[in-house]
């Protein structure tokens, strides 16, 4: 007892020493002082973030939880709560107030007699009603009630409760965040209702890039044609299972080779879409810039980047990050014109333009801020259509109104852009891989300016990346068609 009674006072005085001036702490209720008839409770709202957190912990991945469209024809006709997680709420209460630490749980008999639907408000309680000396096992009955007062779960519990008194200062519990790619999914569902685009596989010479092609196949997003040595694709293919029966493969022994040859199939209009497999970037996009293969418009070749940022409520379009190096003012005015054009596609009738710089006013010393205004008033102009531009904005400020205001920026892009023009390829590549390294984003990459879609894709890319990418292409070559 005495060492446990020295390790609570050293966390206590530890608290108080590095925390606020006043530290709240908690006590639980040892065996001796609890009585018969004590009771204690919480109060918690059914959110769609605490079925997926439920969800998560549990890997009960049941749709009538998770899954709006299918709960309707079930039969509560809504989203329901797991029925365990208002257990959980029980459990809490055990641990944390009635008889709180220290307290095992010795077993449970609980009867679910009610659904709990998405939006309900839950009181949980438990209420002593034996105990037993000899063991110092106590029996509590246990009830859930909604917001209308229908009792959801009844029962009781059996723990055995802590002999000794303690006091704690109160745990910060870890923050969760929820990961979600909800944009991503927008995108493949916007695709359902059209015809898969024959798309060239430039290279497909590795079991990723093998297998986006066949997992884009299979999601209906394209009917892959590779372009490539024919018998190693084919050795790839057996060694991973891969079945690429009946796609049609097109010879091609080196990287640039398949690179020509893809780009005269998209001149020729026998596939819509090219896709990078597993040669460099600049092999590819050296035969889609070359004038003679036929694929060149009047726009500047740029990639985009639309960005699922969990923690962002849309779709993000990073541009360029990936071709043009050190863009020039009228560079970029082509860079964002075609931005704008994705963003339309995408669905977004007339996207916020943010022009970043490293600061929010002009300075004759960095370039970038003249040439955001200069960009500004191009738009004001009619030279670039379609957009709402803003900048030279900061990061911060591009992305959070709060930040805007407090530094008294008014603007109608500042913390709602579809669309982030970055000054150079260094700072949007670093910026986009951050995203996706640090805050858990899905980065799809897009070339656009030439006569069909370009998917770029990493060897880090996730599987749902690739496909989010072919998905862009896919709705890309159906707006080409409908032009």
């Amino acid at each position: 007892m005495m060492a446990e009674e020295t390790i609570v006072d050293a966390r206590l005085r530890r608290a108080e020493a590095t925390g606020p001036a006043s530290v709240a702490t908690v006590s639980n209720v040892p065996f001796d002082e609890l009585l018969i008839g004590q009771s204690a409770s919480v109060t918690r709202q059914v959110t769609m973030d605490e079925i997926e957190l439920f969800a998560a912990v549990s890997h009960n991945r049941n749709p009538l939880m998770l899954d709006a469209e299918f709960a309707v024809g079930g039969p509560y006709r809504r989203v329901i709560a797991h029925g365990m997680w208002s257990g959980s709420l029980l459990s809490g209460i055990l641990g944390s107030q009635l008889p709180g630490f220290g307290t095992v749980y010795r077993g449970q008999n609980l009867q679910f007699l009610h659904h709990v639907a998405l939006g309900d408000t839950i009181t949980a309680s438990v209420t002593v009603v034996e105990k037993n000396a000899e063991t110092g096992v106590v029996v509590l009955r246990c009830l859930c009630r909604n917001q209308d007062g229908v009792t959801i779960v009844s029962g009781t519990a059996e723990v055995l409760a802590p002999r000794h008194k303690t006091t704690l200062p109160v745990a910060e519990l870890p923050q969760v965040q929820l990961i979600h790619h909800h944009q991503h999914d927008a995108l493949l569902r916007r695709c359902q209702a059209l015809e898969p685009v024959a798309t060239a596989i430039v290279y497909p010479c590795s079991e990723a890039a093998l297998r986006a092609a066949v997992e884009a196949q299979h999601a209906g997003l394209i009917r892959p044609v590779l372009v490539g040595p024919a018998a190693k694709i084919r050795a790839i293919a057996a060694g991973c299972v891969l079945d690429i029966a009946g796609l049609r493969i097109v010879d091609a022994e080196r990287p640039a080779d398949a690179a020509e040859a893809a780009a005269r199939l998209a001149r020729d209009g026998e596939v819509g879409a090219l896709m990078k497999g597993s040669l460099h970037t600049d092999e590819l996009m050296s035969a889609v810039v070359r004038r003679e293969n036929g694929l060149r418009t009047a726009a500047r070749i740029s990639h985009v980047f639309a960005v699922n940022v969990p923690t962002y409520p849309r779709l993000l379009l990073i541009t360029d990050a990936a071709v043009n190096i050190s863009p020039s003012l009228d560079d970029k005015a082509h860079i964002v014109q075609n931005a704008i054009h994705l963003a339309q596609v995408l669905g977004v009738a007339t996207p916020k333009v943010a022009i970043l710089s490293a600061v929010e006013t002009l300075n004759p010393k960095i370039p970038s801020t003249l040439e955001a205004a200069a960009l500004c008033k191009m738009a004001e102009r009619g030279q670039i259509t379609g957009g709402v531009l803003d900048g030279p904005l900061g990061f911060d400020n591009a992305i959070s109104a709060e930040a805007a205001r407090t530094k008294g920026i008014v603007s109608p892009v500042a913390g709602s852009p579809d669309i982030l023009l970055v000054p150079d390829l260094v700072s949007g590549n670093t910026l986009a891989k951050q995203l996706s390294f640090l805050a858990h984003a899905e980065a799809a990459g897009i070339v656009l300016g030439a006569k069909v879609p370009v998917i770029l894709t990493s060897r880090a890319d996730s599987l749902r990346s690739r496909l989010a990418s072919c998905a862009i292409a896919s709705l890309m070559a159906a707006a080409h068609r409908a032009a």
